[in-house]
């Protein structure tokens, strides 16, 4: 099981609205989504062994920096930046 999460300053909208895009181009891949799980965070409840890859906004790329394996997305709301970063764990952890 390959766990995603994501996470913003409150855990409320913006990370649960990366958590649901990145669900979205999972199964768009054609991800098997019973071997994946997504979930989101606020930056005060994370830590590393919540998650195996962390899908962070740049604003908070120090605070994030301790929690492992971090894809910094330079703007949360582009698509095509977080197919593309996703497509590439995707490959990464052998998914498709």
């Amino acid at each position: 099981m390959l766990r995603i999460g994501t996470a913003c300053g409150s855990g409320l909208g913006s990370s649960f609205m990366v958590q649901m895009n990145i669900e979205q181009i999972l199964q768009e891949l054609n991800v098997d989504m019973s071997t994946v799980e997504v979930e989101h965070y606020d930056m005060g409840s994370v830590t590393p062994d919540a998650a195996d890859v962390w899908f962070i906004g740049a604003d908070l790329e120090e605070a994030s920096s301790h929690i492992g394996d971090v894809r910094i997305l330079n703007s949360i709301i582009d698509m095509d930046e977080l197919r593309e970063k996703v497509t590439q764990v995707a490959e990464e952890k052998e998914l498709i």
